[in-house]
């Protein structure tokens, strides 16, 4: 298995996964954006995004999908919960709302705050979809309750996803999180597994830098 990264952006997740599990890969630090910095990057990953995956004839470049596949494909691992648990649902839900509902605005946040050419960044974009942000946060503050995990009551590929999430609003520096979704951002942190894929970075550029 390879894994294409940047430091600090969604690609974090399956590097994160692949040390919570153990799994053996070659991973490539790249510079950000890797469509301009890589030659041929392109080629390989069409939409020029971070990351890339590949496992043999299998090429996927979503962040929680390829968590979702590692731990379906290279389990059995209790990172995953399976269709018979009570949870289950759930923690689908958490894996995909962590990108498509909390990730999302924060993109936006991006690329009008800190990508465009000063002459092209929109500051009222920025307040809007930092208050989006937070209003979503919000909302998962009130599902996480007091639950040390998000689903199934141990740590699974969901909060990977989640705790991505809450590392990229601290990296952008958005505000202050709810109290219970600061302690779980703590909690998860201060896992092995985390501080390893932080160690993979070491001497890398970070994309926010």
């Amino acid at each position: 298995m390879k894994l294409w990264h940047c430091a600090g952006t969604r690609s974090f997740r399956p590097l994160w996964c692949l040390e919570e599990m153990g799994l053996s890969y070659d991973l490539r630090l790249m510079a950000f954006p890797p469509r301009v910095t890589e030659p041929d990057y392109l080629d390989l990953n069409p939409f020029g995004t971070t990351p890339t995956f590949t496992d043999g004839d299998t090429l996927m470049t979503e962040s929680s999908g390829i968590c979702h596949y590692l731990a379906a494909r290279h389990g059995p691992t209790p990172l995953a919960v399976q269709p018979e648990e009570a949870d289950y649902g759930r923690y689908l839900n958490w894996l995909y709302q962590s990108d498509a509902t909390l990730t999302f605005p924060q993109t936006l946040v991006l690329r009008y705050g800190v990508f465009e050419p000063e002459e092209r960044r929109l500051p009222q974009a920025v307040e809007d979809y930092t208050r989006w942000f937070f209003s979503r946060l919000k909302g998962a503050a009130k599902l996480l309750g007091d639950r040390e995990y998000v689903a199934a009551g141990r740590f699974t590929i969901a909060d990977i996803a989640f705790a991505y999430a809450l590392r990229l609003a601290e990296m952008l520096k958005l505000g202050a999180f709810p109290e219970n979704v600061a302690a779980y951002c703590a909690r998860m942190q201060a896992r092995d597994g985390y501080r390893r894929a932080i160690g993979k970075e070491a001497g890398a550029t970070l994309f926010l830098s």
